[in-house]
């Protein structure tokens, strides 16, 4: 839900910390160029970033500070589902060998809470706090498929479906049916369509009355992953340690 009445201070503050999140280290002049701002008002909110530590200036130039760190690690550390699934997570991993990781919903995205990596996994481009499209990926179309089909539309309005690779789903129909074979199946495939060659395997975490809170996968090359693996024994590993935490969280 967009703000009726947002704060337009906070709004640039916001706007210099997404930049120096995708530029890593930048200066006041380039920053203000960027975002055209004036370079004494980008100053100025610098400053305060790096007087409340979430900014650090290393000689001409600033940079995020681990502050940010501090605080989703706390946010995470509060959340019963990653309390309960990082064993499980660990234990995946270290059982199939390969990349294990537990994803849930925010504001109609994915965000990985955790990754664990097996002797044979790949290193991939996701972290802690990653925000991903649900549409693309095999922990997105689990947590879909157990949402409320209204709320899947709203979440489709605010992000669209955009096709991340040519195998990725893009449209409603297709989502949608796709949905009901993840309901019907009991686990969800990612078969190259967030990262090409890549295929995972993901279940959905639920509470006792059927609330979706999560979904935890398994991803792996896919020349590691045979059709038979994608139906047969990497899924029961997967819903074994889904239904795991699913039973700690409720009982």
């Amino acid at each position: 839900m967009d703000a009726k009445h947002p704060v337009q201070t906070t709004e640039k503050t916001l706007m210099l910390v997404e930049e120096l999140k995708i530029r890593g280290s930048c200066g006041v002049t380039e920053l203000a160029d960027s975002l055209g701002m004036g370079k004494s008002m980008v100053h100025n909110h610098l400053t305060t970033l790096q007087k409340h530590g979430y900014a650090l200036k290393v000689g001409d130039e600033y940079q995020l500070g681990l502050k940010f760190l501090d605080i989703g690690g706390h946010i995470r550390k509060s959340m019963e589902l990653y309390e309960v699934a990082e064993p499980e997570v660990k234990s995946l991993a270290d059982e199939t060998g390969e990349l294990a990781n537990l994803l849930v919903e925010e504001q109609g995205k994915g965000v990985y809470l955790m990754r664990a990596k097996g002797a044979k996994a790949v290193d991939l481009d996701t972290y802690a706090g990653l925000r991903t499209y649900l549409h693309t990926t095999a922990l997105g179309k689990a947590v879909l498929a157990h949402l409320p089909e209204e709320r899947v539309e709203e979440i489709i309005d605010r992000h669209g479906l955009k096709r991340k690779t040519p195998q990725s789903i893009g449209t409603r129909e297709e989502l949608f049916d796709t949905l009901a074979d993840v309901r019907e199946r009991g686990y969800a495939i990612d078969d190259g369509e967030r990262l090409e060659g890549l295929r995972c395997i993901a279940a959905p975490v639920k509470t006792s009355s059927n609330d979706v809170l999560g979904a935890i996968s398994v991803s792996a090359p896919a020349s590691r992953v045979s059709d038979e693996d994608l139906h047969g024994g990497l899924p029961k590993r997967v819903l074994n340690a889904a239904n795991v935490i699913e039973l700690n969280i409720n009982y």
